[in-house]
């Protein structure tokens, strides 16, 4: 293959990469077309539009674990109790705080996402929640998690995710 070949192929790849990135931007911008403003998308956040079932399964997913995580950060040892987690030490509960902080982070991901109609993350959420029960399970098998915590988390987001799915099928549905 020749230079001149090699320098051929190399603008055209380039090209191509720069024809792709001008789509992304296009694309980009026609999202964010109707939100010009950080004080228009705070509206939105604050007066969510009501269009997509799946995404109100993501915002009420996301409050779950928003209560949650707040929970386990201002009473982690009553948590605790109620999840009957043994060998509950003081120290533990700086630890357990940190969890209850980012259970909460995610909890805000999920509440802002489903706000905002995001249906990419929507559709991000159906490769996260079902793998919670095997993930759980397989750290209740190695002794890492007590069985009760294993089937509240299995429970929850497995459960949350088959109401997304649900909400996600009807909307396809819909004429």
């Amino acid at each position: 293959m020749g230079a001149h070949r090699v320098h051929e192929i190399a603008v055209s790849v380039r090209y191509a990469a720069f024809s792709k990135c001008s789509q992304s931007l296009d694309f980009a911008e026609h999202v964010l077309a109707g939100y010009e403003s950080f004080k228009e998308w705070l509206e939105r956040l604050l007066r969510p539009v009501r269009d997509s079932r799946s995404a109100v399964t993501i915002e009420a997913f996301g409050w779950l674990l928003l209560a949650e995580g707040v929970a386990i950060f201002i009473a982690p040892r009553g948590v605790a109790e109620l999840l009957q987690l043994p060998g509950f030490v003081p120290s533990a509960a700086v630890y357990f705080r940190l969890v209850g902080l980012l259970i909460s982070g995610l909890g805000v991901l999920y509440t802002v996402s489903g706000r905002l109609n995001a249906q990419g993350f929507v559709f991000a959420s159906f490769f996260d929640r079902p793998v919670v029960p095997f993930i759980m399970f397989a750290l209740w098998g190695w002794g890492l998690v007590p069985s009760i915590l294993a089937v509240a988390f299995s429970l929850q987001d497995f459960g949350s995710f088959l109401w997304t799915v649900w909400a996600w099928r009807r909307e396809r549905r819909m004429p």
